[in-house]
């Protein structure tokens, strides 16, 4: 049994499609549902498994899976009751998939999609391939990886797109039509997705963007929690579960200090979007330098099981302090921290410590 779990828009459903249209030898064996189908208003999802079963299925695509109610039950009924049928189930990524009301945590291989990388971004729209680079590849060889891009492509003004219009493969579907389907994305997020996980009502979602609108407005945002309550006229233990539900389903990141203890609704250190694109769709006018931000802690993330706020710099990741700014960067604030990197942005060619900002988007 395996789980797909992601933003919306990342691409899951097309992932499961197309692997029912390309890879599989007997389609007629694999079977893909969408748990939010007026079928199941009068059935379930372990009849319908078990009927598809007797019918020589062996393959079973469950989209969406969070927006049925008994979920994680039947799916644990599936895994036992059919061990021959493997079952694939996408899912929000605010979902906690062993949480549920029955323990799948030995049931389940649970994977992340992410958003797209710069790198991905240029095979997307450009067709231009390049290799993944760990971060310590990006800190000891970026000179030699930023020339053999420069001879494909000039990233800085692709990269300038890809900061407004570009975290999400629906860019297929037309720069035009980009910010207006994440808006609706954001929307659904909360009006759905968060419903049906965390059984929000209508006053609920609307308290909870406008926590989001007011973080967009600041964002890197250090929270005080208690004139967030007042503002929203929520408690403070109701602003900690709306900012970590938000962070689960990628609208926000959150950031603690290095050396503090991870609690599980402890105040955060600093509060990001969830990625670069989410400012614009947000927000008229982004700010640049929140920008860069909030772009290096989105592709940190996705290659990292830890990132924290240092002392001095914005990022510690890896044993590595980064510190993000415009091209005119110094090392003035982590000159005395060993293993600092300068992300710089508006260069195309980095030297010593100081490496492109957009050479940080080839690591996935």
């Amino acid at each position: 049994m395996i789980a797909i779990k992601g933003p919306r828009g990342a691409g899951k459903t097309t992932l499961m499609l197309q692997h029912l249209k390309f890879d599989l030898g007997l389609p007629a064996h694999a079977l893909y549902i969408t748990a939010d189908h007026t079928w199941f208003y009068t059935h379930t999802l372990l009849e319908t498994a078990t009927d598809w079963y007797k019918q020589g299925g062996r393959l079973l695509f469950i989209d969406e899976v969070h927006k049925y109610p008994r979920w994680s039950r039947e799916l644990k009924n599936i895994y036992d009751g059919l061990p021959e049928l493997q079952v694939v189930f996408s899912a929000s990524s605010a979902l906690d998939i062993y949480r549920g009301e029955a323990d799948l945590s030995r049931r389940v291989i649970s994977y992340s999609l992410a958003g797209l990388s710069f790198r991905e971004y240029l095979l997307f729209t450009q067709e231009i391939s390049y290799e993944v680079l760990a971060l310590k590849d990006v800190a000891t060889q970026h000179r030699a990886f930023s020339q053999s891009v420069l001879e494909k492509v000039q990233p800085l003004p692709h990269f300038k797109k890809y900061l407004q219009k570009g975290y999400l493969p629906i860019i297929a579907e037309g720069e035009d039509e980009y910010l207006p389907k994440l808006e609706q994305i954001i929307n659904a997020i909360v009006d759905t997705d968060l419903a049906y996980i965390a059984s929000y009502n209508t006053g609920t979602a609307i308290k909870v963007k406008k926590l989001l609108g007011v973080i967009a407005e600041s964002v890197p945002f250090k929270p005080n929690v208690s004139a967030l309550a007042r503002k929203l006229d929520l408690s403070r233990d109701s602003v900690y579960q709306y900012l970590y539900q938000l962070r689960d389903a990628r609208l926000l990141n959150t950031l603690v200090a290095e050396g503090k203890g991870v609690a599980t609704l402890q105040k955060p250190d600093k509060v990001y979007l969830g990625n670069p694109n989410l400012a614009y769709a947000l927000r008229a006018n982004p700010d640049v330098g929140n920008l860069r931000e909030t772009f290096l802690l989105s592709q940190l993330q996705n290659i990292a099981a830890e990132v924290l706020a240092p002392k001095s710099g914005d990022f510690l990741v890896q044993d590595f302090v980064l510190e993000v700014g415009g091209k005119g960067k110094t090392s003035a604030q982590v000159k005395d921290t060993p293993n600092y990197l300068i992300a710089a942005d508006d260069i195309e060619m980095g030297s010593g410590q100081r490496v492109p900002l957009w050479l940080f988007g080839f690591m996935y």
